[in-house]
């Protein structure tokens, strides 16, 4: 009896002695209750619950229909884990496992599935405008319906590729563009920056052009900065706010050729005053521009542009200026001392001529264009514009133009003849010559008005000219050249020989 009651004892014993082995886990329960919250374009916060006081949680997601194991992998010692760098508006599948110990692991949950929020949307700018143009600057308008946004405005000279142009940026609805080219369309594109990942799409295209800057007033140190020039000065394609004008018969000038433009202010004109030099409002701006072309029996071998002389009306009195251009042909710098310039062309002969070109000084200027010590312009008499140019009279233009008032009908004024034109009389030709060549000098009030009798102005009779009394000394100063000598003295530096072979014909008639 006693050995039985021991057997029995000890299975008791042995039995006790299982039941609380260490070394027999209990069992790593499966996370429960996923769910998903705080779900963004780019984030979620997943949480779970889990029966085990203790444990490391792993979690695996990826994009919905994921293989485990190509997944994203996440740790986390709570119940909780933050996914971030999610893609929007996208589903992604979860699971979880819980590690107890090394050798104590969860089952692996069912699928979770959540999906992340779209991006947010930035709204397109819409009804671009421009305003208060001028030429070099405007202010760009936009509407939005984001109000916290950013924006960014894109623009270049028209046709520039979006990247390569100059941006603002700009929290309110408006930019102001400065330091434009004038007379240039300009590009312009602008998007919106609602966060630091999203941005409205570029605006369509919107163009504006700015103003032709205004014909300078006032003397620069370079042409360029006179305004009265457009794209490449070399082509000297003139500012819409200057016109052309020409003349019947010209100075000659060591056989250079002239380009003659006039620039008035807006909203004026020239005002008739009879058949010589209109009334020229103040700010009125008359260029001529020399140039000699390389081969005058082929023109597109291009040409040398030596000077362009300016003359401005400033508070009713005429100033000058003489501008030198460069070797490059890219510009030319006010120069009030004078200078020369060899230089040879071609001409339509094929002879090649060759002189030394005088740029005249301010002083030289002032000995031209001075009348009782008053400057005045020379040529752009309306006697001397009365001819048809490019098959229409030119004073006619200037009145349809608005450009010439007082005056409604060309024929109303006398015509200066065209010296080259041999249909003319003989008389009438060598007079307009020495008109325009002699008798800015040679007029009552002129340069010479105290060293000679001789009144060379075309309206003044034959008998009050002295041309028959002094035709001696005329013959002699234009039958050779010597500088200080021969006539005219001032802008040449050879014999005009066609014009003196006309004045010599002329006054062999006397």
């Amino acid at each position: 009896m006693l050995k039985k009651t021991y057997l029995l004892f000890a299975f008791a014993c042995i039995i006790f002695s299982c039941n609380n082995d260490d070394d027999v886990a209990a069992v790593c329960d499966t996370a429960t209750n996923i769910s998903s919250n705080s779900i963004t374009n780019n984030s979620a916060i997943i949480t779970w619950n889990t029966t085990n006081s203790s444990g490391q949680h792993t979690l695996e997601y990826g994009l919905s229909g994921f293989t485990i194991g190509s997944g994203t992998i996440v740790s986390a010692t709570d119940t909780d884990a933050t996914l971030t760098a999610l893609q929007a508006n996208t589903t992604y599948d979860v699971y979880i496992q819980t590690s107890c110990s090394s050798t104590n692991i969860s089952a692996q949950t069912d699928t979770f599935s959540f999906t992340t929020s779209p991006n947010p949307i930035c709204n397109p700018i819409t009804n671009v405008s421009s305003s208060s143009i001028t030429h070099n600057s405007t202010i760009i308008t936009w509407e939005t319906t984001d109000a916290l946004a950013q924006h960014t405005l894109e623009y270049g000279v028209s046709g520039f590729s979006l990247g390569n142009g100059t941006t603002i940026s700009e929290s309110d609805t408006d930019a102001e563009l400065t330091e434009l080219l004038g007379n240039t369309t300009y590009d312009v594109y602008i998007k919106s920056t609602c966060s630091t990942n999203f941005e409205s799409v570029y605006t369509d295209v919107y163009s504006f052009t700015t103003l032709q800057p205004n014909v300078a007033t006032e003397f620069k140190p370079t042409l360029s900065e006179m305004n009265l020039f457009v794209n490449d000065l070399e082509d000297l394609e003139i500012t819409p706010l200057a016109f052309k004008y020409d003349l019947n018969t010209t100075l000659f000038s060591d056989y250079a050729h002239k380009q003659r433009i006039i620039a008035l202010p807006e909203g004026t004109s020239m005002e008739f005053d009879g058949d010589g030099l209109p009334i020229f409002p103040d700010n009125t701006v008359i260029a001529k521009t020399f140039f000699y072309n390389f081969d005058e029996r082929d023109l597109s071998l291009g040409r040398t542009i030596i000077e362009t002389r300016i003359l401005i009306k400033i508070n009713g009195v005429w100033e000058t200026g003489d501008y030198t251009w460069n070797a490059d042909q890219t510009d030319a710098v006010l120069d009030t001392a004078g200078s020369t310039l060899p230089i040879s062309w071609i001409d339509v002969d094929g002879v090649t001529n060759s002189t030394t070109y005088k740029i005249p000084s301010n002083t030289d200027c002032f000995t031209c264009h001075s009348n009782n010590d008053n400057i005045t312009p020379i040529g752009p008499k309306l006697r001397s514009m009365n001819f048809r140019l490019n098959g229409v009279n030119q004073l006619e233009q200037f009145i349809a133009n608005s450009q010439l008032t007082g005056v409604t009908d060309s024929n109303s004024i006398t015509v200066l003849p065209d010296w080259e034109d041999t249909n003319e009389r003989l008389e009438d030709r060598a007079r307009a010559y020495m008109d325009i060549n002699c008798a800015h000098c040679h007029v009552p009030g002129g340069h010479c008005d105290d060293e000679t009798t001789l009144n060379l102005a075309f309206e003044t009779p034959l008998d009050q000219t002295d041309i028959v009394a002094l035709s001696f000394s005329i013959e002699y100063r234009i039958s050779f050249y010597l500088d200080g000598l021969s006539m005219p003295f001032i802008g040449t530096s050879m014999q005009h020989i066609e014009g003196a072979q006309l004045i010599q014909d002329y006054l062999n008639t006397l």
